[in-house]
């Protein structure tokens, strides 16, 4: 039971008022009392509720009244109305005009326990999901997605330009790049954030079951179908949905996806209504559909009805400036989930994170980072602890090594050392260069004519 809401009781029956009173205090609540409708919307104005009792017939001001106006000063109060009649009619009007229930005198205290337990719970998950989407909305934040490489400082630019508008959007890009994270962002800092985002991978089901999935199901549309289902479609109607992998629908579904585009109306798997929709939608493929098209996998139509606004997703080893930034997010992350005292990574860890080509992008970033961070035994992750399960394994782990910088140095002395070395190491083939670092031959330009110009 929660003992800290507070409830204000309005009836202008003393006796019934105290009795009430005196229920709801034994039950854990802090209880204020007001005797007409007049004094509850004084004390509306005067603090804030967590539910209001309130009776229907008073002689001054009666409890529709009060509603109305209290509404007007907590719109989101749940209020409960009490009345002697079992009038269907006043309690309707009491429901229109904002009411969450009614109850009828004398009252059944049990029954009023119970439904100021529902009430408070309604409104205590109403208050949870509205401070979850606060927290999406933060943490997907343009301005707290990492990176401040080029490639992705041009594409959060985008991000924010594009979340603010209706537009379909296609995010492209290697797995493991942030796909799904670039689509949290564009939802949530949509017009629509306040509505459902719905998310499905389309690669994870069957034609059959990703069909139900999408568009919903009739009772009795195939084995198993004890009951009509809605689809994700349905589900995130004023909101948005995602289509991961796009890519790997079938021909038949694809088809059924374009209509849904063009007519913003579906019909259930079984079904012959047609239900309209209106819903965002976000795409993401790690595969290339123009390619996909000439090959006959994918259709044209579709392609452009989905590429209204393409985003594309740099890889790691194009963003190598980003890794540092990354890897301390992850360690931090990591380390607070299992309890540890890890501040960082030595500079050998760091130029080992730095030299590698991530084929894995971000998540293989983060999978090599938290497993450094379970198996440290000391305050800092060395090179030994980050182990690459995707690395080449024809290189020979007895190949001569760059010379490991000084400890302690900054990590930006870190990068300069290492790019500097790996020019050295190319005997000053700039492509030859870019490429064993991971990185672009632009970005090692501009790196090398900083550190000239310093």
């Amino acid at each position: 039971m929660n003992d800290t809401l507070e409830i204000l009781i309005v009836d202008d029956d003393a006796v019934h008022r105290r009795a009430v009173r005196l229920n709801m205090a034994g039950w854990g609540y802090s209880v204020t009392e007001a005797d007409d409708g007049e004094e509850a919307v004084r004390q509306a104005h005067l603090k804030t509720f967590d539910l209001i009792l309130m009776d229907i017939r008073m002689t001054r001001m009666s409890g529709l009244e009060a509603l109305e106006q209290i509404k007007k000063i907590q719109p989101a109060v749940p209020v409960i109305i009490m009345t002697a009649y079992a009038s269907v009619e006043t309690a309707v009007s009491a429901m229109k005009m904002g009411a969450d229930d009614y109850l009828t005198k004398p009252l059944n205290y049990d029954e009023l326990q119970i439904k100021i337990e529902r009430t408070a719970e309604r409104r205590r998950l109403k208050n949870e999901n509205e401070y979850l989407k606060e927290r999406l909305g933060e943490k997907f934040d343009r301005r707290n997605l990492i990176g401040r490489s080029e490639p992705m400082i041009r594409l959060l630019e985008m991000v924010e330009q594009v979340a603010a508008t209706q537009a379909t959007v296609l995010v492209t890009g290697e797995s493991g790049t942030g796909k799904e994270m670039i689509a949290n962002a564009i939802h949530f800092n949509s017009p629509r954030r306040e509505s459902s985002f719905v998310k499905i991978n389309c690669a994870a089901l069957t034609e059959t079951l990703l069909e139900s999935e999408l568009f919903g199901h009739e009772k009795g549309a195939f084995t198993g179908a004890d009951r009509r289902r809605e689809g994700k479609f349905v589900q995130a109607d004023g909101g948005s949905i995602f289509l991961d992998e796009v890519s790997e629908m079938s021909p038949a579904m694809q088809v059924k996806l374009l209509r849904v585009l063009q007519e913003r109306e579906l019909t259930r798997v079984g079904g012959q209504d047609v239900v309209k929709v209106d819903v965002r939608l976000i795409a993401a493929s790690n595969k290339d559909l123009k390619k996909e098209i000439r090959e006959g996998r994918f259709r044209e139509d579709l392609f452009y009805r989905l590429n209204v606004v393409a985003l594309t997703l740099p890889p790691l080893r194009e963003r190598a400036e980003d890794i540092p930034l990354l890897a301390q997010h992850f360690l931090t992350l990591f380390a607070r989930r299992n309890a540890k005292t890890i501040s960082g990574f030595t500079p050998r860890a760091m130029q080992k994170l730095a030299a590698y080509t991530w084929p894995g992008n971000v998540r293989e970033l983060m999978n090599a980072v938290e497993r450094a961070v379970v198996l440290s035994r000391s305050d800092t992750v060395d090179e030994d602890e980050l182990v690459f399960p995707m690395a080449d394994q024809s290189l020979s782990p007895d190949a001569p090594r760059s010379p490991a910088p000084t400890a302690g140095l900054p990590l930006e002395e870190v990068e300069r050392q290492s790019i500097l070395e790996a020019v050295k190491a190319a005997g000053g083939n700039k492509s030859e260069a870019a490429r064993r670092l991971g990185i672009t031959r632009k970005t090692l330009r501009k790196k090398l004519a900083k550190y000239e110009s310093n």
